[in-house]
Formats: C-alpha cells, structure tokens, sequence
C-alpha cells in the first residue's frame, strides 16, 4: 500500500512538474518574441465564472519580502487602479455607466485579486453630495454624499472577494501629478494662503481617520498606501522626513485596526526607496509595512542613463535594484509596484519599457499594480490611453498588457 501511494505520489509530482514546464515555457517563448509580434497574440479570456482569481484569508502580514494571509501562505498582489474619487468628480469612475458590483465583476474576471483606489483629502473634507447624473448606473446611491459612495464602492470590490488599498493620492481633487507644489507632499501648511486646499500633517492624519473609519470591519479592506508620489518642492523631499510622517500615520492607523497593512511609496515619485536600507519605516505593530515603487515609461529623469523607454534591460535592472528592488532580493520587506502602465497602441519606446518591466518583475517575483482600469479621466471626459476596458466599463481590450499580467500573477491563459 505504502509502495502505491509513493508511485502515485511520484507521478503526481512528475505531472505537476510537467505542466509547470510547459506553461512557463510558454510564457517565456511568447515573451521573447520580437516586441512587435508580440502586439499580435490573440487573447480570449475564459468565462466569467471560470475565472481563477487567488483567493486570500485575511488578515495580511509581512514576512521578510512577502505579504503572508492568515494561513501563512503568500498572497502576491496583484493589484489594479480605479480612480476617481482623486478627481473633480470625488467619485470613482464609471459609476453613471456601470453598476459597481458589475465593475467589481469584471475586475475580478481580468484576473486581479486587489483594487487601489484613490481618494482626494478635498473629497474627504468637503464631502459634497454628488450629482444623480454620476450615479445613473448606481440608482440607489443617488443622494449619497462622496465618503458614503467610495465606502459603498468599497463594499462591492470585497463581496466579489477582491482586496482593497484605500490610497491617499492628493490634496486638491484634480488629475494628479502636475507641478503644483501644493499637493507635492501630504502637507501644505507651509504655503500659507498660496494653495486652493490646505492642510497640515494633523489635518492629513484625521482624514485618513475619517475615510477608514466605516471600513473597519471590512476585513477585505487590506491596506492603507499613505500618500501618492511623494516629491517636494521640486523633488527636494528628504527620505527622513517622509518616513517620520509615515511612521506617525501609519501609528495611527493601526490603533484604529491592527490588520492593516502600511504602504510607504518612494521619494521623487515613488521611484526611490534607496532610503529605506539605513532608515526602515518602523511600526508599533510589527510585519506590517509594505514598500511601493512605481515605474513608468519616462521614470528615469533626472538620470544620466536616460529614461526607462530608452533604456537596455542591464541598465534598466540596475535601476530598478538601486532604487527599490535590493529590498525583495535581501529578503527585507514587501515591494508592490503600485503604478506602472502603458498604452493600447504603443511606440517603440513604450515596448521597450513594457518588455523591460514585464521581464524584470516576472523574474523578481513582485507584486504589482496596473494604472488604470478606467476608459475615460474624469475631467472633460478624455480618453485613458492606458485603460484597461471599453467605454462600456465592462469590454475588456485583450491585448499585450492583459496578456503579461495574467502570466505576473500566475493565473490560468488560454
């Protein structure tokens, strides 16, 4: 008997170690086909209800460079961005054009297990009603205030059994990040009467306070990434200074609840978190801090090497260890890639950086998430050229980006 159930169990592992090959050689030879070529890989998702999203038991931790569940085991973030609620309209986008519970569907059914989604510190203090146009699709939240909406679009990304990061992206509700040196950092007290929306780092505190306190018994509700694109004046924001808030915030948050996981994004524009070798975020609570970095294709500035669109692999990965990614190979901490994207019809120097990045984080192991979901920014209706659906909130474009995140998360391609 003992004799069988090895040989079967030998088999099993044969079988399992077969199918693992096949599927990674696979991705490998499609990933290594000319840039161009690789545009033209059919994609056919499987049907809604056969979609394999990993599923998770909350709460989270952190051990060494991963994000642990409640039954030890990883869960790799895979993660993608809904905004709105950042923007003018203090809402996330869709909503007069899609249910939210079917946006939270078709979420799930693009193979990502976790949602960011942005708020403004202007829509937390004003709370404003929002107009019944923006909530056509979602009748039933018609005389809701913002913070009521973004909890009930919270609510609906979790029944679906998705993850949620609540991310505090900027201070004025607009398109975030231009120069405006008002919402560089998560105080802009020091400006005095300069910016349209001041707040001090105290202000800053309470409204993260204010956004999750009616998540608190969400256990879904995963993580709280402090602050978008930490940058200065100028890019001048020091590495201690930005800890030392993060610190205080992060404290305060996990008073409220000890299962959160801490986000703490890189200085100039979370692109680096070389800071973070000599001076860690350190928390109250322990294993709960988790590093952000986002790469785009014109990442890079201010380098001698250029920017990423223009970059080699070599020079490329170099970049990305110096910044951020010697974190996960010294097995110090978490790192999601919070913000990376690109466009539908690519130029040659968006494929190289899509080639470059998809290349390194599969090699690296790292959680990530995509900007955007969304068809459309909030001001002026405009396209999203990086979106991810059509402008009917649910008509996935299955093309090359789909394509490589699918095979990031390690989820079944046809």
């Amino acid at each position: 008997m003992r004799a069988g159930v090895f040989t079967i169990g030998v088999s099993l592992v044969l079988v399992a170690a077969s199918l693992f090959f096949v599927l990674d050689y696979r991705w490998t030879r499609h990933f290594h086909l000319p840039a161009r070529q690789r545009l033209q890989i059919p994609l056919t998702l499987p049907p809604a209800n056969a979609t394999e999203t990993h599923f998770f038991h909350p709460p989270l931790r952190t051990q060494g460079r991963d994000i642990l569940d409640a039954r030890d085991k990883r869960f790799k973030l895979a993660s993608v961005n809904w905004y709105g609620a950042s923007d003018e309209q203090f809402i996330p986008g869709g909503l007069d054009v899609r249910h939210r519970s079917d946006i939270a569907r078709t979420i799930k059914r693009l193979g990502f297990n976790s949602v960011r989604l942005p708020y403004s510190d202007e829509m937390v203090m004003d709370n404003p009603i929002i107009p019944a146009f923006l909530l056509e699709a979602n009748k039933d939240l018609i005389g809701s205030h913002a913070l009521e909406v973004f909890t009930a679009v919270v609510t609906a990304l979790t029944d679906e059994g998705l993850g949620v990061i609540v991310n505090n992206h900027i201070t004025q509700a607009t398109w975030c990040c231009g120069a405006n040196p008002c919402d560089a950092a998560w105080s802009n007290s020091q400006f005095g009467g300069l910016c349209r929306v001041t707040q001090t780092e105290d202000q800053w505190i309470e409204n993260w306070v204010t956004i999750m306190t009616p998540l608190l018994n969400n256990s879904r509700v995963i993580g709280a990434d402090l602050r978008n694109e930490v940058r200065g004046l100028w890019g001048t924001m020091t590495w201690d200074r930005w800890a030392t808030a993060a610190e205080r915030a992060g404290n305060r948050l996990l008073a409220m609840c000890d299962d959160w996981l801490i986000i703490v994004g890189g200085t100039s524009s979370s692109n680096d978190l070389s800071g973070a070798r000599h001076r860690p975020v350190e928390l109250q609570v322990p294993d709960r801090v988790v590093y952000e970095a986002h790469v785009y294709s014109w990442s890079g500035w201010g380098s001698v090497r250029g920017m990423y669109s223009r970059r080699s692999y070599e020079s490329f990965a170099r970049s990305m260890r110096e910044n951020w990614a010697y974190l996960l190979e010294d097995n110090i901490a978490p790192v999601w890639v919070g913000e990376f994207g690109t466009t539908h019809s690519p130029n040659e120097g968006d494929l190289n950086y899509w080639v470059n990045l998809v290349r390194y984080l599969k090699e690296i192991d790292a959680d990530f998430g995509y900007w955007a979901l969304n068809p459309r920014k909030p001001r002026a209706n405009s396209e999203e050229t990086y979106g991810l659906v059509k402008d009917d909130w649910e008509t996935p474009l299955l093309d090359y980006r789909l394509r490589d995140m699918l095979h990031l998360s390690d989820n079944k391609i046809p």
